[in-house]
């Protein structure tokens, strides 16, 4: 018994089973609403027999002289149609045949003014009656609509033929469901289940060995929702699969820049101490050319320390506090005008503003779209700040030439996005990531030849009081005014 339940209990658990039962539950719900209405038909039908039945009787009065019969041939009459009494009305002559008794009458029904819905309440009450009672039923005649026949019967022999009705009606609909139940399985087997099944397995297949392309479905030619999922899935794997080997490919190039980048370093290093020896040298020419080849050196260690950095880091840890952006800003600005005496940082960010973040993180940031913008070609750089909802917006404008249309479409990727010859656009690659990993973003608002303005969001604390930690000694915060625009 408990391996045929176990052997059982995958198909109950399907889709299959599930459909096959409910196909049965719904077909034979339809048949119940079918058999009301069917037995409610019957009983009048069986009714409307009877009144036929007793008309053809009660003719026998009429073929004698006297309208009259014997008791014998009267009770067999009312034995054939099954009554104890029949009464006929036909203009003004009414015709009688009974057994010589007069029973009690329970109840009385003229089918000439019974509706759909008082045949179906008395149908029902007579399959809920157990006991007997005596009827008196009226109707027209089908033989002749100018005659009103009564007759007296019994109910249980009534009752009994509608139960009779009613079992074939239930096992004629046990066998309409079982047939269409079977009919629905197969189908849907046929045009659903079957094909999710072999969805399935693919996608199965597939997690196995992504890389495998003979693993990737083939779509079949249907044009409905089944062949549009076959064939988005085996565009997804097909994706999927190029992009594992895009990245197989970028992560062996990793490895491979990561080591030349280590080894470069070192050779440069070296280059560098023996151009410091240079630099001592009396004669013009090397004199002459050894700033530009120490400029040049420094580029080049920058580049590799900035890949590796950026090969090595990931997302970057957090260390948030709670702090002034507009001294933050000041810092910013003395960094910046320092490196450059031209270069002009003015800051209009409200001083009592607050925002709770890494601070080295978000000074990194801005000083590097400020550094950016300065050898852009930009003089002057505008930071402001404003809240906005649950989040805090910090605008970094400048009067820059503008970025490129190719910056522009690369912006923010590594090696891709940079605006000026040399660069490799891990700063802003960078800057996203340290955004995103506060729970903001960064994003370029506008660029044209006036400048280019980026836009910086950060979560706000909504001016809840936060536990102040102490702050990376760099982050010490200046006396200095902001500058006026």
């Amino acid at each position: 018994m408990i391996g045929r339940k176990v052997s059982l209990s995958p198909f109950l658990r399907s889709l299959s089973a599930r459909l096959l039962v409910l196909t049965v539950i719904f077909v034979m719900v339809s048949e119940v609403l079918i058999f009301v209405p069917s037995v409610a038909r019957f009983r009048f039908n069986y009714l409307q027999q009877h009144i036929a039945d007793a008309h053809l009787a009660i003719l026998a009065l009429e073929a004698t002289p006297d309208n009259m019969v014997s008791q014998e041939l009267a009770n067999e009459l009312l034995a054939h149609v099954g009554a104890y009494g029949i009464v006929l009305h036909k203009a003004n002559v009414t015709l009688m045949l009974d057994n010589g008794g007069a029973p009690h009458l329970d109840a009385t029904y003229d089918l000439r003014q019974a509706g759909l819905f008082a045949l179906i309440g008395d149908a029902m009450m007579t399959l809920g009656e157990a006991g007997n009672r005596i009827l008196r039923v009226l109707d027209t005649s089908p033989k002749d609509p100018r005659i009103t026949v009564e007759v007296i019967l019994d109910e249980p022999p009534m009752r009994a033929a509608m139960w009779a009705f009613g079992i074939r009606v239930l096992e004629l609909s046990i066998v309409i469901s079982l047939i269409t139940a079977a009919l629905v399985y197969l189908s849907l087997q046929w045009l659903l289940v079957a094909p999710l099944r072999r969805l399935t397995a693919s996608m199965m297949r597939f997690r196995e060995d992504p890389e495998d392309a003979s693993r990737v479905i083939v779509p079949s030619s249907r044009a409905d929702e089944i062949g549009l999922a076959q064939r988005e899935l085996a565009s997804m794997q097909e994706t999927v699969r190029q992009a594992l080997r895009h990245n197989a490919r970028l992560a062996a190039l990793g490895t491979a820049v990561t080591k030349v980048n280590h080894d470069l370093r070192n050779i440069l290093s070296t280059a560098r101490l023996m151009s410091d020896a240079l630099a001592g040298s009396e004669a013009p020419e090397v004199k002459r050319v050894t700033p530009a080849l120490l400029s040049a050196i420094d580029r080049a260690v920058g580049l590799c320390t900035r890949t590796l950095h950026y090969t090595r880091e990931g997302a970057p840890p957090l260390r948030r506090s709670r702090f002034a952006l507009s001294g933050l800003v000041e810092e910013i600005a003395e960094v910046a005008e320092k490196s450059d005496g031209a270069m002009r940082l003015v800051n209009n960010v409200p001083a009592t503003m607050m925002v709770e973040a890494d601070r080295d993180q978000v000074f990194r940031v801005i000083l590097n779209l400020s550094r950016n913008a300065l050898e852009a070609g930009a003089h002057r750089v505008a930071i402001a700040a404003e809240p906005g909802g649950d989040t805090t917006l910090v605008t970094i404008a400048d009067d820059g030439p503008g970025l490129p249309p190719k910056a522009r479409d690369n912006l923010f990727r590594p090696f891709a996005g940079s605006a000026r010859p040399g660069g490799t656009g891990l700063g802003l690659a960078i800057a996203r990531e340290i955004m995103r990993a506060h729970g903001g973003d960064i994003a370029l608002s506008a660029s044209t030849a006036a400048g280019t303005t980026f836009c910086l969001t950060l979560p706000h604390d909504g001016g809840k009081t936060l536990e102040r930690r102490e702050e990376h000694p760099a982050g010490a915060q200046t006396a200095r005014s902001p500058a006026a625009p």
